[in-house]
């Protein structure tokens, strides 16, 4: 979570664009905002609890002198949303400024032994330790870098860590350790923070920092050494793709709507991966005893539908596991005879990071699906294939949901052409009739936003919602019920319409709210008799269904139309269109910014 900032140049007031950075870097963390430069042999720091537009209002975040300056967005872990514990975070005589994502698994110890030496602080997190560390041994005679190397062998748990002192106005010091940060240059300015988008309107060049490495930053200059013996890495510049307006709102109100309408683009550009990308994973998929999708939220909810989609094209069935826990429910029994098929959006996301990790030490291969080059999990997998949403600022994941289900269909047609499961002809008409979903869903998305913003003005006050599938659309279900809840802050339960007579049922009263996803497949028998089990027991039923299904369209009391020719397999990708939309008007009517829900952030880099 949270998100960093830090630019150095060699002319003009660095405050302004740190400003503009951390706006957009809003989707990490939105608690509280800090922004400190150095002029004159001083710091100056601004920073209160709040949305960045809330504290810029009350403290204008631009008038700050300095052409040297560190910005942060949190997303709260460590102490309560508040001044005092809002970063940048400072030694005692406020002479060097931190700011840092991740946790510090073993603060309080070291908390304990500063303040026996004598240490103040003023807030509850666990980032001010390192402040305060950095101040002992550069007190000792070391420079900044080198109090931050003799630091980071003493802090335990993630960490990106972002540093610089009026003692050094020169040069910005960073490393990480499991949290993500990324370099930008351009002459006479560098850069450094969580995400590219921070950076993108300046430049397009990125420079990886790897996990155990440490960055000096000068308005000329950047260097990264290993930390383990001070060696000098050289590393190549990577073209980033993203356009600074593909991370802009492009005249919507709000990112989600803008990246729901981006969706057929960002399928049709994932549907341009090279098949090579997928055959190299797809013969490690065919070799393994057994395979397993990691994943979490979102990414979880394309891992159920992957499922499928492998089990009819290669006749494989994945097993889906939480990656939270894994390695709790495995007892060593992962061996280098299994595949483990981890999906992340962010390629950060703390607990598939572990649970792969855990999986690699065993000798288990494995292949990453992700939609950020040069992440984390890029670097541990064997087979890497990188999503083409563009940049995602929602927090809510609805485009990279349509790209993972993209790559996972892929994916599935290229491991059953190798295990022969399926004929050649078979699986042709499964890649032509994919090929078709990108445009079906630009209807969906024309025909049914008016319904959904429609419907949302019936049901916003609905404090419970019921969604449930069958088969694939168990996976619909879910993801609809998520993007409901985490938006709009109706409660939501996502469930197999077969196991809804198992409890759920027990909630249905008059004018109960329950959303069917039902396309007309293998299940639409039996998802007829649940609509009639709720109705009869007065429920509301507002379905998703095929255009042509008069039998579900007479029994519901509000329907979406999908437009008829996508296969099962594919179903998922166009039945979710309409629920996120629904989430989002729901949202909106109930006066919630979507792009900004409550105790949530984009990537999730915390345990």
């Amino acid at each position: 979570m949270c998100g960093i900032i830090a630019v150095i140049q060699k002319k003009g007031q660095v405050a302004p664009f740190l400003h503009q950075a951390l706006k957009r870097l809003e989707y990490r963390g939105y608690d509280s905002v800090g922004i400190t430069t150095i002029s004159e042999d001083q710091l100056f720091t601004k920073k209160d609890k709040g949305k960045i537009d809330e504290v810029h209002k009350k403290l204008n975040l631009d008038n700050l002198p300095g052409s040297i300056g560190i910005g942060h967005t949190r997303w709260a872990t460590h102490g309560i949303p508040s001044l005092y514990n809002s970063h940048p975070h400072f030694d005692c005589y406020e002479k060097i400024a931190v700011v840092h994502n991740g946790v510090i698994d073993n603060f309080l110890e070291l908390r304990k032994k500063l303040l026996k030496k004598g240490h103040t602080f003023g807030s509850e997190t666990d980032t001010e330790v390192i402040p305060h560390m950095i101040e002992d041994e550069m007190k000792s005679g070391s420079s900044l870098k080198e109090a931050i190397k003799n630091v980071t062998e003493r802090i335990e748990g993630t960490y990106a860590i972002v540093a610089m002192s009026i003692h050094e106005p020169d040069k910005i010091i960073c490393t990480r350790n499991g949290n993500p940060l990324v370099i930008g240059k351009k002459e006479g300015t560098s850069y450094v923070s969580s995400d590219i988008p921070a950076f993108l309107p300046m430049t397009n060049s990125m420079i990886l920092l790897l996990d155990g490495e440490i960055a000096t930053l000068t308005t000329d200059d950047v260097r990264i050494e290993k930390l383990s013996d001070g060696s000098v890495i050289e590393r190549d510049t990577i073209k980033i793709s993203w356009t600074a307006s593909q991370a802009q709102k492009g005249g919507f109100p709000h990112f989600m709507l803008k990246e729901i309408h981006e969706q057929p683009d960002a399928i049709k550009q994932t549907l341009r991966i090279r098949p090579e990308m997928f055959v190299k994973a797809a013969n490690t998929i065919q070799e393994a005893n057994r395979v397993y999708f990691l994943a979490m939220g979102t990414s979880g909810h394309s891992a159920m539908a992957g499922r499928y989609m492998f089990a009819s094209s290669s006749g494989i069935v994945p097993s889906f596991e939480l990656a939270s826990d894994f390695t709790d429910i495995m007892y060593d029994s992962i061996s280098e005879d299994d595949c483990i098929i981890a999906i992340t959006q962010s390629g950060e996301t703390t607990d598939t990071i572990t649970s792969v990790k855990y999986a690699k030490e065993h000798g288990a291969k494995i292949i990453a699906i992700t939609n950020v080059v040069g992440s984390s999990i890029t670097r541990i997998a064997d087979h890497t294939i990188i999503t083409q949403a563009g940049p995602e600022i929602g927090v809510a994941a609805t485009k990279t949901l349509m790209v993972q289900l993209a790559a996972l269909a892929q994916l599935s047609i290229h491991t059953g052409q190798i295990t022969e499961f399926r004929t050649n002809e078979f699986l042709m008409r499964m890649r032509e009739n994919l090929e078709e979903v990108p445009d079906k869903i630009s209807n969906i998305i024309a025909i049914e936003e008016e319904k959904a913003r429609r419907l949302a003005r019936i049901y916003y006050n609905k404090p419970s919602f019921l969604f449930l599938g069958r088969g694939i659309s168990i996976s619909t279900a879910f993801e609809g019920a998520l993007k409901l809840k985490e938006i709009s802050y109706n409660h939501a339960e996502g469930y197999s319409a077969g196991e809804s007579k198992h409890g759920p049922i027990a909630l249905v009263e008059k004018g109960y709210p329950v959303i069917f996803v039902a396309p007309k497949d293998s299940t639409h028998g039996r998802i007829i008799g649940n609509v009639m089990e709720m109705k009869s027991r007065g429920a509301e039923i507002i379905s998703v269904i095929e255009e042509s299904d008069s039998d579900l369209l007479e029994l519901s009391d509000h329907a979406f139309q999908i437009p008829s020719g996508i296969r099962h397999e594919f179903s998922p990708m166009a039945y979710v269109v309409p629920l996120q939309l629904f989430s989002y008007y729901m949202a909106r009517r109930n006066g919630y910014d979507p792009d900004k829900p409550r105790n949530l952030a984009k990537s999730v880099t915390v345990l």
